[in-house]
C-alpha cells in the first residue's frame, strides 16, 4: 500500500528526516512502525475520530499500530487529542468498528478473487487442488467441523513444504461470511490459485489476523492459526 503522507498534514512525523522513510510513530505505543503496520485516523468536521484505512482523508492524521489492543489503548489514553492538540471525540467502540471495516475489506477481496476465477470450493475439489499443488492459499470456515478442516490443513502444509513454499491458511471468516462473499451456499472449504486478486485477499486477511492477534508480520510463527505467510505468492 503506497505511502500518501504528502497529501496530509500528519500529527505524527516520520521518525527519519529521509523523505522516503515509511516509518511513523504510533501515538499510543510510541513505537516506530512501517506504515503498513499502522492505521491512520483523522477527525471529521464535527471532531469525531474516524479510521482512514485507505489513507485518503484530508487534514492532520494520527497513526496507531494496527492492533485492536493498541487502538483501545489510544481511545482510553486520549492519544488522539494529544496528537492533534485539540479536543476530539473517540468512540469507545472504535476498535470494533475498525475490525468490521478490515473484515469488510477481506470479504470484498475474496469476492473479487472469486469473480476472477481463482477460488475453488467444496471439500473434494479443494482436496484435489491441494494435492496437485495448485493451491497457494487455503481458506477454511472458522466454525467448520475440526475433522475435515485439520485433514485438509495437514495435507496443504505437507504439499507446501515439499514445494518450498510458506503455508497460508485463512480461518478468520465464518461459513456464512464465505458463502455471502462468493454467492454460494454452505461454503466451508476453499482454495485459491495464483493471481493478483489472490495476493490482495492474502494481504487483507493477514491484516485482519494481525489486528485481532496483536502479532505483527515479523512476529508470526509456523503455528499461526489464521494466516501464515512471509513472502509474495509465486
Amino acid at each position: 500500500m503506497a505511502d500518501r503522507r504528502h497529501k496530509h498534514d500528519d500529527a505524527e512525523p516520520a521518525v527519519s528526516s529521509d523523505a522516503s522513510s515509511r516509518l511513523r510513530l504510533c501515538a499510543a505505543t510510541r513505537e516506530a512502525c512501517d506504515v503498513d503496520d499502522l492505521i491512520r485516523f483523522a477527525a471529521d468536521p464535527a471532531g469525531t475520530i474516524v479510521p482512514d484505512l485507505a489513507r485518503r482523508l484530508p487534514g492532520r492524521g494520527v497513526w496507531i499500530k494496527a492492533e485492536k489492543a493498541a487502538i483501545a489503548a489510544a481511545v482510553k489514553g486520549n492519544a488522539f487529542a494529544r496528537s492533534l492538540k485539540r479536543a476530539v471525540v473517540a468512540d469507545p467502540a472504535l476498535p470494533d468498528r475498525v475490525e468490521q471495516l478490515i473484515e469488510k475489506r477481506v470479504l470484498e477481496a475474496l469476492a473479487l478473487a472469486n469473480k476472477a476465477g481463482l477460488v475453488t470450493t467444496g471439500f473434494q475439489q479443494v482436496d484435489e487442488l491441494v494435492g496437485n499443488g495448485g493451491a497457494v492459499l487455503l481458506i477454511q470456515a472458522g466454525d467448520a467441523a475440526p475433522g475435515g478442516r485439520e485433514k485438509l490443513a495437514r495435507k496443504f502444509a505437507a504439499v507446501q513444504r515439499a514445494k518450498g513454499r510458506h503455508e497460508a491458511v485463512v480461518t478468520s471468516l465464518s461459513g456464512e461470511q464465505l458463502s455471502l462473499a462468493m454467492g454460494r451456499s454452505n461454503v466451508v472449504h476453499a482454495a485459491v490459485i495464483h493471481g493478483g486478486a489472490a495476493n490482495r485477499f492474502r494481504d487483507e486477511a493477514e491484516r485482519l489476523r494481525r489486528y485481532r492477534s496483536g502479532f505483527g508480520a515479523s512476529e508470526g510463527t509456523e503455528n499461526t492459526v489464521d494466516l501464515e505467510v512471509q513472502t509474495d505468492i509465486e
